[in-house]
């Protein structure tokens, strides 16, 4: 069901924008229920340092529907680990709607700086879908214990490509943007909204997209539910953060409908990129987290919100 109906008289459609929900003056006053507890972090700033370029071209082939990189080499990358043998591979996704088409990555090379792969990734995609896209090709170098270390990356509006040139390009590797990792851990004292029990989940909400909500588990028959849940975004950068509001809301699952228990708006409550919105209504207990977030140099911050 896409649409649910929230506990103050109005329906929020889920494939719409965050801004189309605006709260009613009821939400100004806190419930007796506590959140989850909200551990977010920005990008990791500890990675190597970033040098080096890409070689790719790109093609869309209509017969097939499919946009096709075509990754040729890299120069020049940084060396993550100088004591033992290098692994370096390439990573695209497409944003925002990574969900759905996943990642392609290719082979991984070893002990080079300058790694050739010659390979083609391909993502099955209307055209008029593609063209709403980023393309993000990122470097990474994975160590003997499969833990990735970001050694540089591109991100392409392809709203303004010409896929007329599938000619090679040669692009300077760029340090990354931010990630935000959201650890939803539970909820307690949840209000039921009909009957004594509910099967509570979670969705969290962070941009003008609906295409990137993301959701837990449903917990049956608990007003306590433990979700200890991981959300990772990607493609933010530290200025795009200060102007942008995480939702995060409960509901209870049902069989023919979702009802709205409370939510969370994370996020510095000041306008958004110069404009006044409705939805940039964080309380002072939410934006504190979110600038405790903001400070906390890639280390997880951690507290219990009253939802609302």
């Amino acid at each position: 069901d896409n649409t649910f109906e929230t506990s103050f008289g109005h329906r929020r459609n889920t494939n719409s924008s965050i801004s189309d929900m605006s709260f009613s003056s009821e939400m100004d006053s806190m419930s007796p229920m506590s959140s989850s507890l909200n551990s977010i972090c920005p990008a990791d700033v500890r990675d190597t340092e970033v040098q080096g370029s890409i070689q790719f071209a790109l093609t869309y082939i209509q017969k097939l529907g499919e946009f096709q990189i075509f990754v040729v080499l890299c120069r020049g990358l940084a060396v993550a680990d100088p004591k033992k043998n290098r692994t370096d591979y390439v990573k695209c996704s497409l944003l925002p709607d990574k969900t759905k088409l996943g990642k392609k990555k290719t082979s991984v090379k070893k002990k080079t700086l300058s790694p050739t792969y010659n390979e083609v990734l391909g993502f099955k995609i209307p055209m008029e879908v593609l063209r709403i896209q980023h393309l993000n090709i990122t470097v990474s170098h994975k160590d003997t214990f499969g833990r990735s270390s970001f050694l540089g990356e591109v991100d392409l509006d392809l709203s303004v490509w010409d896929f007329s040139n599938t000619q090679i390009n040669e692009f300077p590797l760029k340090a990354k943007v931010g990630e935000v990792q959201i650890w939803v851990k539970d909820c307690k004292n949840l209000l039921p909204v009909r009957g004594s029990m509910i099967n509570p989940f979670v969705t969290v909400l962070p941009d003008m997209s609906s295409k990137s909500r993301q959701k837990t588990r449903v917990v049956k028959r608990t007003v306590n539910p433990m979700f200890n849940h991981t959300m990772v975004y990607e493609g933010f950068r530290l200025d795009d953060l200060r102007e942008i509001c995480v939702e995060i809301t409960v509901w209870d699952q049902d069989h023919l409908k979702n009802y709205y228990i409370g939510g969370l708006r994370l996020g510095l409550g000041t306008r958004s990129y110069e404009v006044d919105v409705v939805w940039m209504d964080s309380t002072a207990h939410e934006v504190n987290l979110w600038n405790r977030m903001l400070k906390s140099n890639a280390e997880w911050v951690e507290e219990v919100l009253p939802l609302r």
